[in-house]
């Protein structure tokens, strides 16, 4: 599932191509999605110039003149800029057709992800207006990583998916930011320390950096904008390294299931 690293490796590939462009025209191959894409949404982007493409967690806001496209990636989407003329493939949901000869084109085979318009503030939407501070930010810092844990009683590994607290991390990056931290993700929220605090509010900064400079994370579907993978999967301490041993201390990784996600940690290191 395409989490803030690829969301945002994904706003930095395609940028460039629509920034300042004019939306020719509009052509919605499969409307479904998980919500159903609005039979009004071509006419409403036609002739629109792009101002911006922004991302608010695992959103993609693609600003016009007018107002904004709202895209989520969903479980297994992809945004990819494409020459007009090229060949529609299976799962192509949408597409938007530029003034510089190319494409912006939707391809999501499990059809979670979305594409809504608004001419409204985009931040204001129901979807986006009750996020929480993103881990990139100032705002988001070991401070106010000690206060979101006070009182409570929740896995930490838990808490720092919930979206509500933290918007963004995701599965594979909590479980790396936990190693880095040397947190076992079973430790109850309200047990950690400020210094602790610290050290995983740190450790989510730099693997959601590293992700970013690396290209995300490519386990099954993930393509960037130019349809490559993302290399972070080559970096990875723990995720998806069930038994084999630790790139540190050479003790064999273990899996165990929290909230029926994976969580994967080394018992010799994380404490």
């Amino acid at each position: 599932m395409p989490e803030l690293p690829e969301v945002e490796t994904t706003r930095r590939g395609i940028e460039p191509h629509l920034k300042g462009r004019i939306i020719r025209t509009v052509h919605v191959h499969d409307a479904r999605l998980r919500w159903p894409v609005d039979p009004k949404l071509a006419s409403q982007l036609r002739g629109q110039r792009v101002l911006a493409v922004e991302r608010r967690a695992k959103y993609l806001l693609i600003r016009l003149g007018r107002g904004t496209l709202i895209m989520h990636l969903g479980m297994s989407g992809s945004l990819r800029i494409l020459p007009q003329r090229t060949a529609r493939q299976r799962h192509d949901h949408l597409d938007l057709w530029l003034d510089s000869g190319q494409v912006l084109r939707f391809n999501d085979p499990r059809r979670f992800g979305c594409c809504l318009y608004t001419s409204d503030d985009p931040l204001a939407h129901p979807l986006l207006a009750k996020l929480a501070p993103e881990p990139l930010h100032g705002d988001f810092d070991a401070a106010y990583m000690h206060r979101i844990t006070r009182r409570r009683r929740v896995a930490i590994k838990s808490l720092l998916l919930n979206g509500q607290l933290i918007t963004g991390v995701g599965n594979i990056y909590a479980s790396e930011a936990l190693f880095r931290a040397r947190i076992r993700p079973r430790r109850a929220a309200r047990s950690l320390g400020l210094k602790e605090c610290a050290r995983i509010a740190s450790a989510i900064r730099r693997v959601l950096g590293s992700a970013i400079r690396a290209g995300g994370t490519t386990l099954r579907d993930y393509v960037n904008a130019e349809g490559m993978p993302g290399d972070f999967a080559v970096k990875l301490y723990v995720y998806e390294r069930a038994a084999l041993p630790c790139r540190r201390c050479r003790t064999p990784i273990r899996q165990i299931t929290q909230g029926q996600r994976s969580t994967y940690y080394c018992p010799e290191c994380q404490r």
